[in-house]
């Protein structure tokens, strides 16, 4: 285990939820690695809680993708397969082509200014050296993008795989190669919905998670 893992007591929040996201951002972070064995005694004792939401939580961490249960060894940090990350991708990829699809019919001149603002923020946080911030920032580029299709179904199941896709982002942009490429493309998807060339948004954005993948490849060395 990397270091200590430290639990942020949040009074809004119930302890099991607040254990469950101190364990998500534990794995994400990679201060629990993969194929790590979670001891339910010895990660209550660290976070010094009972192992009733150790338990709960690495149940809710199962569904999640992010832990699995070894037969007669309990449960361990997933690890990360060519299989598991081309699937995650190939269900992303569809997901971000519909996204911009839809997301052209709606677009506005202050929804192109708030995009152009999201990735400068990018630019900021990759400034910073901070791959948390620069992979929430990210997201936050993306979600953009998200709420303008006015589509709620498709925001809900984006938002029941962003987990997964998290976990993924941050892989990538570890690699400091990334950075430059993330925020061309980041301009051209923009440039694209401006003009709201669906089918040049979607050939980007296609483009944009093919190189994630190439480079998740490339880290991974698979």
């Amino acid at each position: 285990m990397k270091g200590d893992i430290t639990m942020a007591i949040n009074d809004y929040l119930p302890l099991r939820d607040v254990v469950f996201n101190t364990l998500r951002q534990a794995i994400l972070k990679g201060e629990l690695e993969p194929g790590e064995r979670l001891m339910e005694i010895q990660l209550a004792q660290k976070l010094g809680v009972s192992r009733t939401p150790i338990r709960e939580a690495i149940r809710k961490l199962e569904l999640e993708g992010l832990v699995v249960m070894i037969p007669r060894k309990g449960a361990e940090v997933a690890r990360i397969t060519e299989k598991d990350m081309r699937d995650v991708l190939e269900v992303r990829g569809t997901l971000e082509e519909l996204a911009v699809s839809l997301a052209c019919k709606n677009m506005s001149d202050d929804i192109i200014q708030e995009l152009r603002m999201a990735n400068k923020l990018f630019e900021s946080a990759i400034v910073s050296k901070d791959v948390v911030k620069i992979v929430d920032a990210d997201v936050n580029f993306h979600d953009v993008i998200y709420r303008t299709t006015d589509n709620q179904r498709l925001m809900q199941i984006i938002s029941n795989l962003s987990e997964q896709m998290y976990r993924y982002r941050l892989e990538y942009i570890k690699d400091a190669r990334s950075h430059s490429i993330l925020i061309s493309e980041h301009a051209d998807i923009i440039s694209r919905l401006q003009t709201k060339d669906e089918e040049g948004a979607k050939a980007v954005m296609n483009q944009h998670i093919y190189n994630q993948e190439k480079g998740i490849m490339r880290m991974m060395k698979f």
